[in-house]
């Protein structure tokens, strides 16, 4: 009896709020004109549904009623914001009476009465060519011309600088530390390896710390204190026969193993207060500086014609893996963290050499939006490369001429790894690659997305 009453009191509750939205909607012709009427029919739709969804009995724990619901909010979200607003010139033509002219004093015997304003004489007409409507492909192309290339000059430029401050940098390290075997300085990044930059402002100066494989080893993420794949510890092996000392990077230890925090504070304290940068700076022609507030190793290079950053990077190649100084934030500090990026370069340029592909200019194009919008920039690098190489493996035709259909494509893929909130890794499925973003920012994503895949036109907008 009890529910039967809760019914009854549903469904007058739903019968009155149907009451008075027809009778507010058929006035609303009478008020605000077709198109206020149309917006306010929209709006009033979208409000509805989100009520009703609010009311109804939800499924707890259900993962694809979620997923579900979490569709119909970016699908009602769109529905709101796609709403037409009406222009003045068309509220003046849904009203039915005369425009009137202003009252002014009736001459000796006119009549009192308003007067009604003839039309004014239409100007002849001229017959104009109607602008033509670019494709997709047309407007992605003119994009990338107009607002992904790097000038030439930063270009060539950037990089000639980033590789004389590497020379001047392997020399002091050489020098200043002859007991520590560093490899050999290389440079990195988009700039040079053309998977999609802005402008020249990050490089990448790779340090390379070698170890004897004998007296180290590798601990796979998953058993490391914060269970997660991407990170690995580096292991001092056999101290009971090799004591320490035998290895020359014994003095970065932590509890037994090879620290990044350690060797990164010490790599800062030479940057900032050891090297002459004002020296070097002079002899290149640039004002260089370390930034001293940074957690990474970053030196700022300022030059009348280029401005950019050089990020160092201590990485270890041990057993197949490429493995970063960069560890997360927080107490942790002994993490070294897994890079794919050589292998995320390598396997798109392999893959477009073998198709003569343009996977390399999509994802420049793809790259290029997400770093310079406000809500996408940290899809940009890994997430971007990864889904490509993922959609690559069922899509065959990444010839130029479908630039725009496999554009699209990565759209929809990647609304749909954000539904699920998880997108694996190429190199490893174990790893995923959103596992840093909260809820609200993919909320946010999913729902820009959710409408650039039927108007990518979005995307391409000035920032």
């Amino acid at each position: 009896m009890g529910d039967f009453m809760r019914q009854r009191s549903k469904r007058q509750e739903d019968n009155g709020l149907g009451s008075v939205l027809d009778v507010l909607l058929a006035n609303a012709r009478l008020v605000l004109g077709v198109t206020g009427a149309a917006v306010l029919a929209i709006a009033t739709l979208a409000v509805k549904r989100l009520i009703d969804r609010a009311t109804s009995p939800r499924d707890e724990g259900d993962p694809k009623a979620e997923q579900k619901t979490l569709e119909e909010s970016w699908q009602d979200l769109a529905l709101i914001k796609a709403a037409p607003k009406p222009t003045k010139k068309q509220r003046r033509e849904d009203l039915s009476e005369p425009l009137l002219c202003p009252a002014r004093p009736p001459a000796p015997g006119e009549a009192h009465g308003p007067r009604v304003c003839s039309a004014p004489p239409e100007p002849p007409r001229v017959e104009s060519i109607p602008p033509r409507c670019l494709t997709l492909q047309e407007k992605l192309l003119s994009h990338y011309s107009s607002c992904l290339a790097v000038p030439e000059v930063e270009a060539s430029l950037a990089p000639q600088l980033a590789r004389s401050i590497c020379t001047q940098l392997q020399r002091f390290l050489r020098s200043k530390c002859p007991e520590l075997p560093f490899g050999n300085l290389f440079l990195s990044g988009a700039l040079l390896d053309g998977l999609g930059a802005l402008a020249a402002d990050h490089i990448h100066i790779m340090l390379p710390v070698v170890l004897d494989t004998a007296l180290w080893s590798l601990i796979p993420g998953e058993d490391t204190v914060v269970r997660n794949p991407q990170y690995w510890m580096i292991k001092r092996t056999d101290l009971e026969y090799f004591p320490r000392g035998c290895s020359p990077w014994d003095r970065f230890i932590v509890g037994r193993y090879l620290s990044s925090n350690v060797l990164n504070e010490t790599l800062h304290k030479l940057l900032v207060a050891s090297i002459n940068w004002p020296a070097i700076g002079s002899l290149l022609g640039s004002i260089i500086h370390p930034v001293v507030a940074s957690q990474e190793l970053k030196l700022e290079v300022k030059h009348d014609q280029v401005e950019f950053c050089i990020i160092l990077f201590p990485v270890v190649e041990m057993e197949d893996k490429v493995l970063l100084a960069a560890p997360p934030e927080g107490l942790v500090e002994n993490l070294w963290l897994e890079s794919f990026y050589k292998a995320e370069v390598s396997k798109v340029k392999e893959l477009d050499a073998g198709d003569a592909g343009a996977r390399q200019h999509c994802l420049r194009i793809l790259n290029g939006i997400c770093k310079s919008h406000p809500t996408l920039h940290k899809l940009s690098g890994s997430p971007m490369t990864h889904i490509v190489l993922h959609l690559s493996a069922t899509s065959s035709d990444w010839a130029e001429e479908s630039l725009a259909e496999r554009f699209q494509e990565v759209l929809e893929e990647l609304v749909g790894y954000l539904e699920q909130g998880v997108l694996p890794s190429y190199f490893n499925h174990k790893i995923n690659l959103f596992c840093e973003l909260v809820e609200e920012e993919i909320d946010e994503m999913g729902f820009m997305l959710y409408r650039a895949i039927t108007e990518p036109e979005l995307l391409l907008k000035e920032k």
